[in-house]
C-alpha cells in the first residue's frame, strides 16, 4: 500500500489534502505533519511512497524541507504545494530535485494525475535498484584468498579514477568480473558499461561494430549504426579478448583512446566521445609486440593499470567458498534443494588440475548436484567430476 505524507501548516487545507486522497483510492495511507520540522523527523523514522509539501511554512520551509530529504532518503519523489506568489521557488525546486509542483487551491484532477505519476515514478526507481542489485550479484567475487583480497583492493583504487586497466589472466579465471566491479564503484556506474568480445567478431566487422558506419560503407549497411563506443559514451567500454583484435582495428582504438575521437566506417566526420576503456587477454601481450601481432603503443596506452587475475589452481582456498556460492545459484536457478558436501568431496575438488579454471569448476559442480546423492561424497566426486 503507497504511504504519503502530507506536510502542510495550514490545517485546512491538510484535511482537504488528506481526504481526497484517501477518498481517491482506499489503497493509499495518509499521514499528515503539520510543519516542516516534523516532516523530517517522520521521513527519517519512516518509509513514504510519496510526500507532498508546502512551500511556506513557520520552523522550516519547504525547500530547507526538500533539501534535507534528498540527503536522508533521496529515492522519494516530493510534490511542492505553492502560493499563488510562491509560483518561481516552485519551479526553482524542480531543479533541485522536486518531482512536481501543484498550486492552491488544488485542482482535482491536476494533483491527483500528479501523485499517480509520481508513485508510478518510485516504483520504477525501486524496480531499477532491485535489476541492478540482482545484475551486481551476477559479477560478485568470491573467494577471501590473498591474491582476491589484492584484486578486490587494487579495484577500490582504481575505479574511481578514469585510468584504463589491461586485465589479463587464462580463461575461465572471471576476468569479466573485474571489469564489471571496476564500472559499478566508478563514477561512472550510472552510464552503461558496454562489452565487445574482439574474438567472436570477424575481423573485416570489428571496426563496424566499434565505431559504427554510414548507409553504404559496405554492401550490407543499409541505414546509419551507431559503434560501441558510441553506446558506451559517458560509461565503460570493455574490450574482451584484445589480443585477437586486427591491427587496422588496433589502429583506430589507439586513436580514440589519444584523442577521444572515433569515425565511422565510411565516414569523414568526427565523432567526440567519453568513454573509460577496460580491456582482457588471456595472451601475453608483450609476445605479440615482438612477434608483430600486437601494437606496443596501443599496449602502453592500454596498460595504465594491470590487474592479474590468477588461475584457480593458484587460489584453492577459495575452492570451498566457490563451490557454496554455485551450488546455491544452481539451487535457485532450478527452484531445487541445495545440496550440501562432505568435507572430502571438498578436499578431492581442491586437490583437482583445474584447467578450466572457474568456468570448469561450476560445470562439475552442477553435474554432480544432478548425478550426485543427497549428500555430494567423495566418490560422487570421483564418479562423475573426472575428466
Amino acid at each position: 500500500m503507497p504511504k504519503i505524507l502530507v506536510i502542510e501548516d495550514e490545517a485546512a487545507i491538510r484535511r482537504v489534502l488528506t481526504k481526497i486522497l484517501s477518498e481517491e483510492s482506499d489503497t493509499y495511507e495518509v499521514e499528515e505533519a503539520e510543519d516542516g520540522l516534523q516532516g523530517v523527523e517522520k521521513i527519517k523514522n519512516e518509509d513514504y511512497d510519496l510526500v507532498l509539501c508546502d512551500i511556506k511554512m513557520p520552523k522550516m520551509d519547504g525547500v530547507e524541507v526538500l533539501e534535507a530529504v534528498k540527503k536522508i532518503k533521496p529515492e522519494v519523489p516530493m510534490v511542492m504545494i505553492s502560493g499563488h506568489g510562491d509560483l518561481e521557488t516552485a519551479v526553482n525546486t524542480m531543479r533541485l530535485g522536486a518531482y512536481d509542483y501543484i498550486s492552491k487551491p488544488p485542482d482535482l484532477n491536476r494533483l491527483l494525475n500528479t501523485v499517480r505519476n509520481a508513485l508510478d515514478r518510485k516504483q520504477l526507481v525501486v524496480e531499477n535498484k532491485i535489476l541492478k542489485k540482482k545484475v551486481s550479484k551476477n559479477y560478485e567475487m568470491i573467494g577471501n584468498s590473498d591474491a582476491i583480497n589484492h584484486i578486490r583492493e587494487m579495484i577500490d583504487k582504481v575505479a574511481p579514477t578514469d585510468a584504463r586497466v589491461l586485465i589479463t589472466g587464462p580463461n575461465g579465471t572471471g576476468k569479466e568480473l573485474v571489469a564489471h566491479q571496476l564500472h559499478e564503484k566508478s563514477n561512472r556506474s550510472g552510464k552503461p558499461i558496454v562489452e565487445v568480445n574482439c574474438a567472436a567478431i570477424p575481423s573485416e566487422l570489428i571496426e563496424s561494430e566499434l565505431f559504427g558506419h554510414i548507409k553504404g560503407a559496405f554492401t550490407s549497411a543499409v541505414k546509419d549504426r551507431a559503434g560501441k563506443f558510441e553506446a558506451a559514451n559517458g560509461g565503460t567500454i570493455f574490450l574482451d579478448e584484445i589480443g585477437d583484435m586486427s591491427l587496422p582495428a588496433q589502429a583506430k582504438v589507439l586513436r580514440a583512446l589519444q584523442e577521444n575521437l572515433i569515425q565511422r566506417v565510411g565516414a569523414d566526420k568526427d565523432i567526440k566521445v567519453d568513454v573509460r576503456v577496460v580491456a582482457a587477454t588471456n595472451k601475453d601481450l608483450k609476445k605479440e609486440i615482438e612477434e608483430g601481432r600486437f601494437r606496443e603503443d596501443l599496449y602502453h596506452r592500454l596498460a595504465v593499470i594491470l590487474i592479474k587475475v590468477p588461475a584457480l589452481n593458484d587460489r584453492r582456498d577459495d575452492i570451498p567458498e566457490l563451490v557454496e556460492h554455485f551450488t546455491q545459484k544452481i539451487a535457485s536457478e532450478n527452484g531445487t534443494a541445495i545440496k550440501d558436501f562432505s568435507e572430502k568431496a571438498i578436499k578431492l575438488l581442491q586437490e583437482y588440475d583445474w584447467t578450466g579454471n572457474i568456468r570448469e569448476l561450476r560445470n562439475v559442480v552442477e553435474r554432480l548436484i544432478i548425478l550426485g546423492g543427497n549428500e555430494i561424497s567423495e566418490n560422487d566426486v570421483k564418479l562423475f567430476a573426472s575428466k
